[in-house]
């Protein structure tokens, strides 16, 4: 990996692993956390924060005593994209209640600090907005993206 990175080491193993998972060369099992450091030239941390962007995008699952195993079939967008379309796929319209975070928890099987990662980016692009003592609520519609 380079030294210097604008966009976080993390993220550029991450992106790898998840292009490597992709074209196949990974099969069902990834490799240990210590061929990970040895293979990129990073650190522990940097492996496993690499290894929790791509489990909270549903690419990758940790069990316990095995190791972490690719995550075969079932929707491959990212947490944001799901939380995203939930919108649209709700009907949801400007001024609707958009779900709790334990709701959200609970629908995409992922953490409550996942799920509060990706609220504050989409109250950040002004799609939500939090309404004291009522939670958030829709505050524009997402743009379409465009793929098919």
């Amino acid at each position: 990996m380079p030294q210097a990175s604008p966009r976080g080491t993390y993220l550029q193993v991450s992106e790898s692993l998840r292009q490597r998972i992709e074209s196949g060369d990974i099969g069902d099992a990834l490799p240990s956390e210590a061929a990970l450091m040895s293979s990129y030239a990073v650190s522990r941390n940097t492996v496993r924060r690499a290894l929790k962007v791509l489990e909270v995008d549903g690419v990758v699952a940790s069990a316990p005593g095995v190791g972490w195993r690719v995550v075969r079939g079932g929707d491959r967008r990212s947490l944001t994209e799901r939380m995203t379309a939930l919108i649209v796929e709700e009907s949801l319209l400007v001024g609707d209640p958009y779900p709790s975070e334990s709701k959200l928890c609970e629908r995409f099987g992922v953490s409550r600090t996942a799920v509060r990662r990706v609220l504050a980016q989409m109250e950040g692009n002004g799609l939500l907005a939090t309404v004291h003592g009522k939670g958030r609520t829709v505050r524009a519609l997402p743009t379409p993206t465009g793929q098919p």
